[in-house]
């Protein structure tokens, strides 16, 4: 991609097996990192014709130069050169969402190859180092121990916490320090442990013939508490071993690989033909950091369970909020994992537990699904925000199935949320939303067209359930309300406020996009015209404001916002805004979701789901 990483995706797999390198060269100054910041640190180092060089990590060995670094949605590609050799190094993680399998296996490669370019032959060996800061949620906190777990079929080492409690902890700004890390190769290499950087290591040595695959794999014994159980990863379902996956992971390298080039280079090729190089530049990019924010795992009756983890802002599990926006893309892939996120939401209102007659905004905090976090008291609630994107997601899923089974499993709970909507969708009062960084407002402008979309997605719900009755009724209502928005909200420059009683506002408007997608035409061709019209004029170097209050915007409604726009110019226009803000940001985060549109200064959060929300222009015919 021609654009510039702010962070490098090297392995991704989960919330916990997560390592980043920062902007620049791998083997700079600075160490790799997980994706909150702290430090993941791995050596790497290459012995050519008996010399020492590092290509991943800084000192003790002098680097090789890195020539180019370049990513797509499956793997990472670096390039150096040096010592009469140009070495090739490829980091991919298969997380492939049209399957439920490679969505789950722990297991992450790291491809190194060479060629000779002075037309010498050259004695070629690598060195793979891997810290204790993959076991303990900090270097220090807890003793690291390791084991060599060799067979006949492959060489491998095991590095776990001397001190295990399963589920131990929750929270944001953590990591795992429970399970096993596990480095392999095939053939004949060494392991062992070393100290490097005072730091414990487990370490993976192998002479090379021209290349070699390394496998590097978490086994987290257990990953989510839910409700009460203690539940494992999808990939274990059917009693496999992290030791058999491993294997299976090596032995089938060339042709996964192979699926993963054609799965990222699809992307590219759907994203460019709908938006423009720019716009593919950004989906690529998204891809592996929002898969890499969940965790697959299955309930005791056998339903698939997609948990999200909110990182880096307050670590909730299953926040409905953050569904909503990171939905497009498994609208797009597999709408399965999108039901997987969506059941313990239905399971948990379901619940004595939850007293309201309005959706829930969160189930926990991760790793813990066990109730709303975020707090009960009806100040913590969203309700009108929550209501809407559940109804709003229903109808989605539906229209990509084709057909309403899984809104039928819970048709009462959307019965029950759209009675809610009616009675305080037209003008909502005084309450939270997803978007309230700059504060609380009453008669949102943008919630209510979340509101009307709700209702209308629950209509098409009931027309394919042979409810036309009720479906009718509801679209009936919601109509009247995107009436009475274009009256009440517009501006005299044609566009539309923030808030019903504030002239002169403005906010991206993205919760209209499914009106466009779904071409139910609630709102006029003018709503969409004269929205377009002041994005273009409040737009800043580096994106369009959330709103007039602050000059901060968010990267996922920017994009539903630019397809609110006929003109394929206008969308690339605003893509192109994002691009170029990613391009230059030196903050060292997997993208973040929420940055200055004047400056392009990470204002908080990193690795979101929410990044997702990219993909919806993709769902357009």
């Amino acid at each position: 991609m021609k654009m510039g990483m702010p962070a490098i995706p090297l392995i991704t797999v989960d919330p916990y097996f997560s390592v980043w390198g920062k902007k620049g060269d791998l083997n700079g100054n600075n160490h790799t990192m997980h994706w909150t910041g702290s430090n993941n640190t791995i050596l790497g180092t290459v012995t050519i014709d008996g010399e020492k060089y590092c290509f991943i990590g800084s000192k003790p060995s002098s680097p090789i130069k890195q020539v180019s670094i370049d990513a797509d949605a499956l793997s990472t590609y670096a390039v150096y050169e040096g010592a009469g050799i140009r070495f090739f190094v490829t980091f991919t993680t298969p997380i492939m969402a049209d399957s439920l399998y490679y969505s789950s296996r722990p297991v992450s490669y790291i491809k190194v190859a060479y060629e000779s370019i002075d037309n010498k032959e050259h004695k070629v060996s690598v060195h793979l180092a891997f810290s204790e800061e993959f076991v303990l949620n900090k270097a220090g906190e807890g003793r690291a121990i390791s084991e060599e777990v060799s067979d006949n079929d492959i060489t491998c080492i095991k590095m776990s916490n001397g001190y295990q409690q399963v589920l131990g902890k929750r929270g944001d700004d953590i990591r795992i320090d429970w399970g096993s890390f596990y480095l392999a190769t095939t053939g004949e290499a060494k392991v062992g442990n070393i100290c490097h950087y005072n730091l414990y290591c487990v370490y993976i040595e192998k002479e090379i013939k021209n290349e070699t695959v390394f496998a590097v794999a978490y086994d987290d014994i257990e990953s989510i508490k839910y409700f009460g159980t203690n539940l494992k990863a999808y990939w274990k379902k059917d009693g496999k071993t992290i030791k058999e996956a491993i294997k299976e992971a090596l032995n089938e390298y060339d042709s996964l690989f192979e699926k993963c080039k054609a799965f990222s280079d699809n992307l590219i090729k759907e994203a460019t033909e709908k938006g423009g190089e720019k716009y593919a530049d950004l989906l690529s990019l998204a891809y592996r950091q929002v898969m890499a924010a969940h965790k697959l795992v299955v309930d005791n009756d056998g339903n698939n369970l997609y948990i999200s983890k909110e990182c880096h802002s307050n670590g909730c599990a299953a926040t409905v909020d953050v569904t909503y926006p990171s939905a497009p893309m498994y609208l797009y892939y597999n709408t399965e994992l999108l039901k997987g996120m969506l059941r313990p939401v239905f399971k948990y209102a379901s619940m004595e537990a939850w007293p309201y007659d309005f959706a829930p905004h969160d189930v926990g905090q991760y790793p813990f699904v066990t109730g709303q976090y975020y707090g009960m008291n009806i100040e913590n609630q969203m309700p009108v925000e929550e209501c809407g994107n559940i109804l709003v997601l229903m109808s989605a899923i539906s229209e990509v199935d084709g057909n309403c089974d899984f809104a039928k499993e819970n048709i009462e709970l959307l019965d029950k949320w759209s009675k809610y909507l009616i009675q305080y969708g037209n003008d909502p009062e005084y309450q939270l939303c997803t978007d309230d960084f700059a504060g609380r407002l009453a008669h949102n402008c943008n919630l209510s067209i979340k509101a009307i979309m709700g209702l209308a997605g629950l209509a098409r719900i009931y027309n394919k359930l042979g409810r036309e009755k009720d479906s009718e009724e509801l679209f009936s209502i919601a109509k009247k309300y995107a009436q009475s928005f274009i009256e009440r909200a517009a501006n005299k420059d044609s566009s539309f406020r923030l808030a019903f009683d504030k002239e002169g506002t403005f906010s991206l408007k993205y919760n209209a996009v499914w009106d466009k997608l779904w071409k139910t035409e609630l709102f006029p061709n003018s709503f969409y015209e004269g929205e377009i019209a002041r994005y273009k004029k409040e737009a800043l170097p580096y994106g369009i404001p959330l709103d007039n209050r602050e000059k901060y915007t968010k990267s996922d409604w920017m994009i539903w916002a630019a397809c609110l726009a006929d003109q394929d110019q206008d969308f690339e226009f605003i893509a192109e805004l994002l691009w170029n803000a990613y391009n230059v940001q030196r903050c060292n985060a997997p993208m973040t979701d929420w940055f200055f549109a004047d400056t392009s200064e990470m204002r908080a959060f990193r690795h979101r789901t929410v990044q997702g929300g990219l993909f919806i222009k993709l769902l357009f015919e």
